[in-house]
């Protein structure tokens, strides 16, 4: 019996949650680690994702014969250029916008404020369910001005933290680009003879499916903006790059994101005439289709083969577990773990092949 793999499975599960439970209830020792690890996530996240971006241009570069210091000023002065020329390009747009936005605030606010009281006076006249609802929003919002002095600490400690951590992205950003080829050789050369090889094609997996999975959803994210700010464009709606900048950031999400990204621009559509609601989705709804049916398949393929409805639950749990960080790194995260079982299984099926013909 102790042969059986539903029984090794469920004795590895057990050990695992043991782990767990000893690891919990000792968690003060490990504290300076966790402190440690949230302080270089963030800046090795946006590293890593600058990286992926850049470094099909870095092989192109030395592939043509260029020092490695050359691939990697090349790539520093494109994006700083690319930043400049962005910003000199959308800076004044983006910066009119933000004015007419901040000039336009108090007139948003009277709007959803009589919106509110019309629900609220006419709460009576709403379904049970609907009536609960518009409650427990009141209360919400209530305890969030009630409480909302208590957060200002907060706000500049993360304006602080924010400021530190884009500081770190480029040391990261610029190491990755200078030793990538060491990162996996030095995790698997403390192995030797298969297991070593099994190692290495397992690294060599996880790249391949990080490296797809990035570049192909920043395409697919600017590939998606740019078609909702044309549209919002041609229907005439009010702060269509703002709407756009924010679909782009929002799009990375799987699934959810351009649905989370629909919601400011319906407001806007609403205030500034009701008609363009209509519009706003009919944009988002081809948008979408184009995305779903014909960007996404031929940008992304079947690189990473997750099932739609896995990719929503594990969007949704990775929410409710650790907010938006989580919410972007699910996917690539259960990508990853795929990768490596997979792996595990095939290594396991050329053992029990290998042994099988032994006998």
């Amino acid at each position: 019996m102790t042969k059986k793999v539903w029984f090794q499975v469920g004795i590895g599960i057990l050990i695992l949650i043991l782990i767990i439970k000893y690891v919990m209830e000792i968690h003060e020792i490990f504290s300076p680690i966790v402190i440690l690890i949230r302080t270089i996530f963030i800046p090795l996240l946006l590293g890593g994702v600058l990286y992926y971006i850049s470094e099909p241009l870095q092989r192109f570069m030395e592939k043509k014969g260029a020092p490695r210091w050359a691939s990697i000023l090349t790539i520093i002065l494109l994006l700083a250029g690319m930043v400049t020329g962005l910003l000199l390009m959308i800076g004044n747009p983006i910066s009119h916008q933000v004015n007419n936005l901040v000039k336009n605030a108090p007139y948003i606010g009277d709007k959803i404020m009589d919106a509110a009281d019309f629900v609220l006076k006419n709460r009576d006249n709403l379904p049970p369910q609907i009536a609960t609802f518009v409650d427990s929003v009141s209360n919400s919002i209530q305890d969030i001005a009630m409480t909302g002095s208590k957060y200002v600490v907060t706000i500049v400690s993360g304006t602080v933290s924010a400021t530190f951590t884009l500081i770190l992205v480029p040391f990261f950003f610029i190491y990755m680009l200078k030793d990538h080829e060491k990162f996996a050789p030095n995790i698997y050369k403390i192995f030797a003879g298969e297991r070593r090889t099994w190692v290495k094609n397992t690294l060599a997996d996880i790249d391949n499916v990080l490296r797809n999975y990035v570049q192909g959803q920043v395409l697919i994210s600017l590939i998606l903006a740019t078609m909702m700010y044309i549209g919002y464009l041609i229907i005439g709606l009010e702060y269509s790059l703002l709407l756009a900048i924010f679909a782009f950031f929002m799009n990375m999400i799987p699934f959810i994101g351009p649905w989370i990204s629909l919601a400011p621009a319906i407001v806007v559509a609403l205030i500034q005439d009701p008609i363009l609601v209509i519009w706003v989705g009919v944009i988002t709804l081809v948008a979408q289709q184009l995305e779903s049916n014909l960007i996404t398949p031929n940008i992304m393929g079947k690189s990473l083969d997750v099932h739609p409805l896995t990719v929503i639950t594990i969007v949704l749990a990775a929410g409710n577990i650790g907010g938006f960080i989580a919410i972007i790194i699910a996917i690539p995260t259960y990508a990853v773990i795929k990768a490596i079982v997979i792996n595990i299984y095939e290594e396991r099926k050329k053992i029990k092949e290998a042994a099988t013909k032994s006998v």
